[in-house]
Formats: structure tokens, C-alpha cells, sequence
């Protein structure tokens, strides 16, 4: 089992600057890699440049810039080459498939903030000096940086790797562990079902309401990205400090938001594992969800467009992201389910709100309102979203006992 870990760093100024430094030599690497595969193409013989014959190169690239190149890990450089390699992997997967992907773009020095080392120990060290009281991580080219280790470090740390969001630094470790002890047994079963008004509701009664922390911080948020907005677009190198100031502040806010976002996930997932053996959830593809519809032509009018219901609807967009359902907290409870060996079981989300846990009937009608369930047939009458997360529940037994054994 592999887990992650995250931990902010304490660099000194001359660290910061360092990393830094490795940040934008790796981010010239990849462009450079990618220019040259551009530049193969584009050449009458259509030649493909591949991952093998760029990391090949990378002796004499560090041997010509020892200053700059030559200053970091060999297998780090391995790394930003291989993600360039699963960009273009990516690429061409979905241009099979008949999709219309956008072609692997350059990064500027702003939006490259990752670097990755495949083991510890080469280029890099966990937990580099053990007398220390103090955790220290250390980096080939930047020295032993201090951790802020809010947590022990369960199993062998297999990769390290160095993530700037704004002016902070994390260290971001990936673990192999034996597979954890599981909960003791609750003998208790639940269907969630995951709306906008309520974050979830149980199939035992109860409700989880929703946070809503983005439309809470929405007013900061636009007053401090329109100050923004009034200073030009210029490298991160040639901000004043106002601009700075601005820049700092709109991250500061929507890194607040994802803060609580990911609070409110984590404690809702481990109240569900913590009392619940078996979890159904609906499986919901929220990419779909939040796709804008296609414009509609306007046969009489050239140039025009008929109205698509797209103003309307963005709201409902905007809720079900600040809801932050499959991307935070469905992920989130799949691993806290699977290291206390609890049963999640993903079932349709079709009419699971329409059907009528009493007599089965399915209908549109039966949900008068958001809130409102009233069966045409029967007459059974309950919440909405409670009715969901029966649905939900039964779905995911009757799935779970049509799996072979």
C-alpha cells in the first residue's frame, strides 16, 4: 500500500533562492525537450523524438551547463524528461480515441512548480540527519532544509518530491506500507447520497449540511483578484511589490479555501469509516456535471446563437465544485476505507432520487422540489435526499451480492 505525505519547509533565504533556481532550470529542461521534439516533427521526415534518446542526452546537456544543469540530481532531470513523456502519452491516447485534446504546451517559470525525485537517497534524503531533533530533508544544489513534521512517516519512503504554492515550499513524500490493522467490525451499513443544499445524507437519517466555503470567501476573493487585475501580466522577477502583494493575497484566499475544503473532507470521510463497515455512494462523474453545454447556431441569423441554458445553469456549476465531491472527498474516502478495511461499493446514480424505496415506482414527478419526495403511486412522502440515499444503499447490496464470491 502506498501512502502519501506532505509537510511544509522551512528554507532559509538562500534556500528559497536555490530552489528557486532548480524550478526554473528543470522548467527550461522540459521546453527544451519539448522544442526539440516540435522541431522533429515539424522536419520533412516526421521523425518522433522519444523519452530514451532525451535522457541520453542529458550528460552532455549537464557537462555544457555545469552551472545551471549540472547543479541537480541526473535522475530528478530523468523525471521532468518522463513527465514530458506521459504528457505526450496522454496526448496521442486521446487523439485515438477521437477526442480533440490540446497539444503539450510550454510552461512558463509561474505555472512549473513540481519537481520530482524517483528514490530517496539519489539527489535527495529524508529525514537527512537522524541525530538532529529537528526533521531535515536535503537536496542536491539546496542543502539540508528544515520540516515541519506534524506526523510520523509510516513504512519506506520511496519518492521525494518539491512542490511550490505560492511562497511556501512542501516536501511530498510517497510511503510503502504493510497493510494497515483494520477497524474493529460496527456491524452498520450506510448509503450516502451527495447534493447541494446538504454535502450528504445517510440512508440512517442523518445530514452532513454543506460548508459552501468558496461562495463564503467569493466577495473577498473577487475584490482581491480585481486589485490584481489592474497590474500588468510580467515574469514573477519583475513584480513591484504591490504587485506582489496582490499576488500573495488571491493566493492566500483560494489556499484558504482548499485548506477548509479538504478539513471538511477528511472529517466527514472518517466519521463514515468510523462508524459504518459497508459505504454505497452514488458514482457520480463530476466532469461531466460541470461541462458547459454546446453553443446552439442560429439558422437565421449567421453568426448568432440560440439560447443553450448555459447562464443558467452556472450556478449549479459553481455549487457542485465548491462541494468538492469526487475530486476531495470521494478520494479521500476511498483511502481512509481502504487502510480501515471497511466496503465501498460505487453504484449508478440513475433515479436514485425518482424511485420510491416503498413500492419501487420511478418517476420525475414524484420530486415536486429539491427537498420534496411525494410517490404519484403510493403516496409515501420523506426527503429527497434521504429516498437518494436509500436508493443508494440497496443498489450497492444488491450489486455487492452479485460479485462472485
Amino acid at each position: 500500500m502506498i501512502r502519501a505525505y506532505k509537510f511544509l519547509m522551512r528554507p532559509t533565504v538562500g534556500q528559497q533562492a536555490a530552489l528557486g533556481e532548480m524550478l526554473r532550470d528543470h522548467c527550461s529542461l522540459y521546453n527544451g525537450a519539448l522544442q526539440e521534439r516540435r522541431d522533429a516533427y515539424r522536419h520533412a521526415s516526421k521523425t518522433s523524438i522519444t523519452y530514451g534518446q532525451q535522457s541520453a542526452q542529458l550528460r552532455e546537456i549537464r557537462a555544457f551547463d555545469p552551472e545551471r544543469q549540472g547543479r541537480w540530481s541526473f535522475s530528478s532531470q530523468q523525471a521532468t524528461l518522463r513527465r514530458l513523456e506521459k504528457a505526450f502519452a496522454a496526448f496521442f491516447r486521446r487523439v485515438k480515441s477521437g477526442q480533440t485534446p490540446g497539444h503539450p504546451r510550454f510552461r512558463g517559470v509561474n505555472w512549473f512548480d513540481t519537481v520530482d525525485f524517483p528514490k530517496d537517497g539519489d539527489g535527495c534524503r529524508w529525514n537527512s540527519t537522524p541525530h538532529d531533533p529537528v526533521t531535515r530533508v536535503r537536496f542536491q544544489g539546496v542543502g539540508h532544509i528544515k520540516v515541519n513534521q506534524h506526523r510520523p512517516v509510516a513504512g519506506t519512503v520511496k519518492t521525494v518530491s518539491v512542490k511550490r504554492e505560492g511562497r511556501r515550499w512542501y516536501v511530498v513524500l510517497t510511503a510503502e506500507q504493510t497493510k494497515p490493522q483494520p477497524l474493529p467490525p460496527t456491524g452498520s451499513m450506510v448509503g450516502i447520497d451527495m447534493g447541494i443544499a446538504n454535502f450528504l445524507a445517510g440512508s440512517g437519517g442523518e445530514f452532513v449540511p454543506g460548508p459552501r466555503h468558496g461562495r463564503r470567501a467569493a466577495a473577498k476573493l473577487e475584490a482581491a483578484q480585481q486589485a490584481l487585475s489592474r497590474f500588468p501580466r510580467v515574469s514573477r522577477d519583475k513584480r513591484t511589490a504591490n504587485h506582489r502583494r496582490a499576488v500573495d493575497k488571491v493566493a492566500g484566499l483560494h489556499r484558504k479555501v482548499r485548506l477548509q475544503r479538504l478539513d471538511h473532507a477528511h472529517k466527514t470521510a472518517l466519521d463514515l469509516v468510523r462508524k459504518h463497515d459497508v459505504i454505497a455512494h452514488e458514482d457520480l462523474k463530476i466532469r461531466s456535471m460541470v461541462k458547459a453545454p454546446a453553443p446552439k447556431p442560429d439558422p437565421g441569423r449567421p453568426g448568432g446563437f440560440l439560447p443553450n441554458g448555459a447562464a443558467a445553469k452556472t450556478g449549479l456549476y459553481r455549487s457542485i465544485s465548491d462541494a468538492g465531491w469526487g475530486g476531495v472527498f470521494l478520494t479521500i474516502l476511498h483511502a481512509k476505507a481502504e487502510s480501515a478495511g471497511r466496503e465501498l461499493i460505487a453504484v449508478g446514480p440513475r433515479n436514485t432520487s425518482r424511485t420510491c424505496p416503498t413500492c419501487g415506482h420511478v418517476s420525475a414527478e414524484s420530486r415536486p422540489t429539491q427537498e420534496k419526495f411525494h410517490c404519484v403511486s403510493c403516496g409515501h412522502s420523506a426527503h429527497a435526499d434521504m429516498v437518494g440515499a436509500l436508493n443508494v444503499l440497496r443498489a450497492g447490496l444488491v450489486r455487492r451480492d452479485a460479485q462472485p464470491a
